[in-house]
C-alpha cells in the first residue's frame, strides 16, 4: 500500500546488512556490530548451486524452497537497487492486508523481514549487495558484484519491477508529499483501504492496465468528501486542459498512477530474450528463461498480476525447476563419467 514510518531498530537492521553476509535467524546485537564481509572478503569467488538475484517474495520463496533441497543457495538481495531497499516493493507499503497468514494484516518491512528469518532459517547465505554484471554465455553462470564473484550451476532472477511515477508538486514522499496518503500506483493492492473507501478516485493513465484499475475501483469508490474529513491526505488535484489552458479543481481523495512498471533487467545485459517492455519472457507454465539453466520468478516475468502471491507461488516454480535442472544435468555428468570409464 503506502510508505509507512520506520522505526530507529528497522533502519539499524537494514542499515547494518549493507555489504554484510548474514547467517543465522534473527539479527543479534553482534550481527549489528560485526564488520562488513564486503570489505574483507574483496573480490572472494564462491561456488553455488543456485544463485538467486532479488530480495522480495518471489526471491525468498525460492531460497526457501532450494535450501530445503539441500542445494544451499546464495541469495544477493542488493543494496538500494533501483533506489528501492532490500525486500523491494514490499518495503514501500504499510498495511499488507491480502497475503495468507495474516489476518489482521501486517507491515510490509515486517512481512519482508520474515522471508528473511525463514530463508536464513533454512541455511540461505544472504548476501546484501547488488550484482550488476553476469555472464550466461558458459557454464558455470558468472555473477558480478564489486566485491565478488559467483559461479552458479543455476541462477533465479527475481529482480522485480517498479511502478512509474509521475513527478509534480504533492506526489512524493514526507512533508507535503502525499504518496500512500492518498497516492498510490497498484489500484489491486491498495483500492480496498479505509483511506480510499466511498472517496473520489483518480486513475492516471491511458492504456488497458488504467481501464481496468479504474474499474476495478469503482468497487470501493462512489462518494465525494469535502478537504475537511481527510486532514492531511490528499483532497484534490488542480487539472489543466491542454488545449483552452482552463485549469479546475477536481475533488478527489486517491489518485492512482497506472503508467506502467519497469523491470529491474538492465543489468542482464541483453543475455536473456525480453519482451518489448522489457520484461524476462519464460516459456509457458515454467519459469524457464532463454538460455538453459536460468529461471525467472516474480514480477520481472509477470506484467499482469504483480502481487506478492503471485511472485511467492512463481519463486517456487523457479526453485523446483532449477531442482529438476540440477538433477538431469548431474545425471548427465554421471552418464559421461561412466561412459568415460567403460572405455577406459
Amino acid at each position: 500500500m503506502c510508505v509507512g514510518l520506520v522505526s530507529m531498530s528497522q533502519l539499524k537492521s537494514i542499515l547494518s546488512r549493507a555489504g554484510a553476509l548474514l547467517l543465522g535467524s534473527a539479527l543479534s546485537a553482534s550481527a549489528l556490530n560485526a564488520p562488513s564481509l564486503s570489505s574483507s572478503a574483496a573480490m572472494e569467488t564462491h561456488k553455488t548451486k543456485v544463485c538467486i538475484v532479488g530480495s522480495g517474495p518471489a526471491a525468498h520463496t525460492a531460497a526457501i524452497y532450494a535450501a530445503r533441497a539441500e542445494l544451499k543457495p546464495l541469495l544477493f538481495e542488493g543494496w538500494m537497487a533501483n533506489d528501492i531497499a532490500p525486500g523491494g516493493q514490499l518495503t514501500t507499503t504499510t498495511d499488507v492486508e491480502n497475503f495468507p497468514g495474516f489476518p489482521e494484516g501486517i507491515l510490509g518491512i515486517d512481512i519482508v523481514e520474515k522471508f528473511r528469518k525463514q530463508s536464513e532459517r533454512f541455511g540461505t547465505k544472504i548476501f546484501t549487495e547488488t550484482v550488476n554484471k553476469v555472464d550466461f554465455s558458459s557454464r558455470p553462470f558468472k555473477l558480478f558484484t564489486d566485491s565478488r564473484t559467483v559461479l552458479a550451476d543455476s541462477v533465479i532472477i527475481s529482480t522485480g519491477a517498479v511502478a512509474k511515477r509521475l513527478s509534480f508538486a504533492g506526489s512524493g514522499e514526507g512533508a507535503g508529499g502525499f504518496w500512500n496518503r492518498g497516492i498510490s500506483a497498484c489500484a489491486v493492492c491498495d483500492g480496498a483501504a479505509p483511506i480510499f473507501r466511498n472517496k473520489p478516485l483518480v486513475v492516471i493513465g491511458g492504456g488497458d492496465s488504467a481501464m481496468e484499475e479504474a474499474n476495478f475501483l469503482t468497487k470501493y469508490g462512489s462518494k465525494a468528501y469535502g478537504d475537511e474529513d481527510g486532514k492531511g491526505v490528499l483532497g484534490g488535484l488542480k487539472v489543466k486542459n491542454v488545449v483552452t489552458g482552463v485549469v479546475s479543481d477536481l475533488k478527489v481523495s486517491g489518485l492512482f498512477f497506472a503508467i506502467g512498471h519497469e523491470p529491474a533487467t538492465k543489468f542482464l545485459d541483453g543475455q536473456l530474450e525480453l519482451d518489448e517492455d522489457g520484461y524476462v519472457v519464460t516459456k509457458p507454465g515454467t519459469t524457464k528463461t532463454s538460455v538453459v539453466g536460468v529461471f525467472a520468478a516474480g514480477d520481472v516475468q509477470d506484467k499482469k498480476y504483480r502481487q506478492a502471491i503471485t511472485a511467492a507461488g512463481t519463486g517456487c516454480m523457479a526453485a523446483l525447476d532449477a531442482e529438476h535442472y540440477l538433477q538431469e544435468i548431474g545425471s548427465q555428468e554421471v552418464g559421461a563419467e561412466s561412459g568415460l570409464c567403460a572405455k577406459l
